[in-house]
């Protein structure tokens, strides 16, 4: 029985982790984080995504952490409201519509997915391997160095296992200067149905609903930061208030400060992973290590979707073969997405007052409903 040890307990890992114990492999998932994160940002579960959480039996639990979001509406600085645009709701072949989930919480079912047949082990990471034709050798931080069949990278944009096996981050990670922020609000969302954008010139603020409660999420445009460093949360909050220093329509002094005060704070910035290469010998990127793609929630769909690819091309073949095919057929899958970024980027945050009176009026021919 081949060992396959996945770096990251995120989306892809979990996915994948359940999907290789049914092809008769034995997975170790090796986590950073001490556990679950118990927060996280809204994404989407949609697209090829459907029929692999459908195949996993969790169609129900995933539409019982659905956050309910039917549409958007844009607030101006005095807080009007526009009228909704409803959000279209893909559907799979079966029928199965799009739900939209907080990030931990598809985190966590896909976890109780997959943990009675894969070892997990957290608050650990990999700190070095070496390859030779028969298997790899691995070093962890904390626990004794064990042996594998395979290695995958499932461990997102900062992947360790990608600094490992190709090199420096700078050399495949290409900033799309624009930084993302997000805390959960504390308080019910003024609208439970619909997620609230405030726009000024390269600057977003949004209140997102999520079952009772509301998030927040600053997306704004800012040159590469040198010394950013993802893990500093002070430094964190100094971007994030000079950035929106100034700004006073809305809510948005309000939700900056709490801001502030959060010790639950996300910020990183928006990039694209390029590489020649998904594998390296015996070792494979999935996820946003191997291709980091969206702006609008479609990285877990990806992760799910390329996490099922990766595991029946493994069940058929050698790694060598199963490697080459899982890349070929997921690459169709991103690299479409990773075109289309700085479109969705100039939507969700355009640069100047006239890109978004531009923006506004193309909203304004969607479908949608008047506030009353």
């Amino acid at each position: 029985m081949r060992k396959v040890l996945i770096s990251g307990a995120g989306v892809a890992g979990p996915t994948l982790a359940y999907w290789l114990a049914r092809a008769g492999f034995r997975p170790t998932v090796v986590e950073r984080a001490t556990g679950q994160r118990s927060s996280g940002n809204p994404v989407d579960v949609r697209g090829p995504a459907l029929p692999v959480v459908e195949q996993m039996g969790l169609v129900e639990a995933l539409r019982a952490a659905a956050t309910q979001t039917a549409g958007v509406r844009f607030v101006d600085s005095s807080g009007r409201l526009s009228r909704r645009i409803s959000m279209p709701a893909t559907r799979s072949p079966a029928g199965t519509s799009e739900v939209e989930v907080p990030r931990a919480d598809l985190a966590r079912i896909l976890h109780r997915a997959a943990r009675d047949d894969a070892e997990f082990v957290y608050d650990d990471t990999i700190t070095r391997f070496d390859q030779d034709p028969g298997g790899v050798d691995v070093t962890f931080e904390r626990g004794p160095a064990r042996r594998f069949d395979l290695v995958v990278g499932a461990d997102g944009l900062h992947s360790v296992v990608r600094r490992l096996a190709f090199g420096p981050e700078r050399d495949f990670v290409r900033h799309l200067g624009i930084y993302v922020a997000t805390t959960p609000l504390g308080e019910p969302p003024d609208e439970p149905h619909d997620v609230l954008l405030h726009n000024t010139p390269g600057r977003l603020v949004a209140v997102h609903p999520v079952r009772g409660e509301a998030g927040v999420a600053f997306i704004f445009r800012h040159p590469v930061i040198p010394d950013f460093d993802y893990r500093d949360s002070a430094q964190h909050r100094r971007i994030l208030a000079e950035a929106y220093a100034g700004e006073r329509g809305w809510r948005v002094p309000e939700l900056l400060a709490r801001a502030q005060r959060t010790e639950d704070l996300y910020f990183d910035a928006v990039c694209k992973v390029v590489l020649p290469s998904w594998s390296a010998g015996r070792v494979v990127l999935l996820g946003d290590a191997a291709a980091s793609v969206s702006l609008l929630g479609d990285g877990s769909s990806m992760a799910i979707a390329g996490a099922r690819t990766l595991a029946a091309a493994l069940a058929e073949s050698d790694h060598v073969a199963a490697f080459r095919r899982y890349e070929a057929e997921h690459r169709r899958r991103t690299d479409p997405r990773k075109r289309g970024a700085r479109l969705a980027a100039a939507m969700l945050i355009p640069k100047s007052r006239a890109g978004l009176a531009t923006r506004n009026a193309m909203a304004r021919l969607l479908p949608g409903r008047r506030s009353s």
